[in-house]
């Protein structure tokens, strides 16, 4: 039997945040006390905060080492230890490794690492090379044609806990700018005008095509199999609506107050990303993750591209009128746990899993990530 206590912590539970004790017992926690104790051998941690281990639903940071520069593929397997370990410095004890099928760059990087992330995902699982609890999150491009060919060969994967379904069609949903959606789509190289228009039209034409078959497909297999379902980049009332009828449980970076608000309305979690937080905007010129917080329009942070977005923008949430930090705690933890059925993790409470991190603000006034422990054990 493994047993362990921290004392002197500043514990973050749901719903508030007191001076006390943490006793773990195989990887569980079994007991969360205030005040003080006399238990032998306790970890004093003179003060920091202990919350919970974050809980990450959306990250494209695996794409980063995936392809560290325009052109250069690099090994996934290396690349997957290495995101892993981020997400451990971070302060994240659970992820969902967000892989894009369906590129719409014909022969373009993602297509061509799609098949090697996943199986770098299982084999690293398989020989416990990671530090933290990796899971996959499919994101569908719903536009491209080869969509479903790819999305069959997972549908039944073991570690498939998300699909969401997406379009980035320029002119509506993320890219309604053309010039933001220029601006992005040149940052690897440019268009003279005439290629630009071709690759527009050729984009709305597979958008025509494919983009609703191929999107009642997705959904209709997820439903068969009890996998939860986001929406991508919801703008419009009528974006909602079709999630709404699809049983989409989660509006994923809504880009208007009015979808948002839709999408409260109907009962769905509202993800945002963290760097629009920290940042304080999105990139592409929509609805800021700040502007749905002081509506109370925000129930879940994703960290998207900066896995250590997530700890910055809780504690930026926490200190804004309406909130608390236990409250923005949720938003990382609890909440996007239990939007994915997890209901063993994302609380420092008795029965929950072992999985918790260590915080220090440092001088400047910024959240540090001293330990992360995954089932009791210190993952970094």
């Amino acid at each position: 039997m493994n047993e362990q206590t921290i004392r002197n912590a500043r514990v973050v539970t749901a719903d508030e945040e007191f001076i006390g004790c943490v006793h773990l017992q195989d990887g569980v926690i079994r007991a969360v006390d205030r005040g003080d104790t006399a238990v032998a051998g306790a970890q004093d941690w003179a003060g920091d905060w202990l919350m919970p281990g974050l809980v990450e639903l959306h990250t494209d940071n695996l794409e980063k080492h995936l392809v560290p520069r325009p052109g250069v593929l690099w090994n996934a397997h290396s690349a997957m230890t290495v995101h892993d370990a981020q997400c451990a410095a971070a302060g994240i004890t659970t992820v969902l490794d967000s892989v894009v099928i369906g590129d719409l760059d014909e022969g373009g990087s993602r297509c061509q690492t799609q098949h090697t992330s996943i199986a770098a995902l299982h084999q690293c699982r398989d020989e416990g090379l990671m530090r933290v609890d990796h899971w996959l999150h499919l994101r569908c491009e719903v536009s491209a044609p080869d969509i479903l060919e790819v999305f069959h060969q997972y549908t039944d994967d073991p570690l498939l806990r998300l699909v969401s379904v997406m379009d980035h069609t320029p002119g509506q949903r993320q890219w309604r700018d053309l010039t933001a959606y220029r601006r992005y789509s040149e940052r690897n190289g440019r268009y003279n005008e005439a290629e630009f228009d071709a690759m527009i039209a050729q984009r709305k034409a597979d958008q025509q095509a494919f983009a609703l078959p191929h999107r009642q497909v997705i959904v209709k297999a997820c439903a068969g199999r009890a996998i939860p379902l986001a929406s991508h980049d919801d703008t419009l009332l009528t974006d909602v609506e079709l999630a709404i009828s699809e049983g989409v449980g989660m509006s994923e970076f809504p880009t208007t107050v009015a979808a948002a608000q839709a999408a409260r309305e109907a009962g769905m979690a509202i993800i945002m990303g963290g760097p629009n937080m920290v940042k304080g905007g999105s990139h592409s010129g929509n609805v800021s993750a700040a502007e749905l917080a002081q509506f109370d329009l925000l129930d879940i942070f994703s960290s998207d591209y900066v896995p250590s977005s997530l700890f910055l923008a809780t504690f930026m949430l926490g200190g804004m009128e309406n909130w608390s930090l236990p409250k923005a705690v949720r938003t990382v933890t609890r909440n996007p746990a239990r939007a994915i059925g997890m209901a063993d993790r994302g609380e420092i409470a008795v029965g929950q899993r072992a999985d918790m991190v260590r915080v220090r603000m440092n001088r400047v006034g910024m959240p540090t990530v001293l330990e992360t422990w995954l089932l009791g054990n210190r993952a970094y």
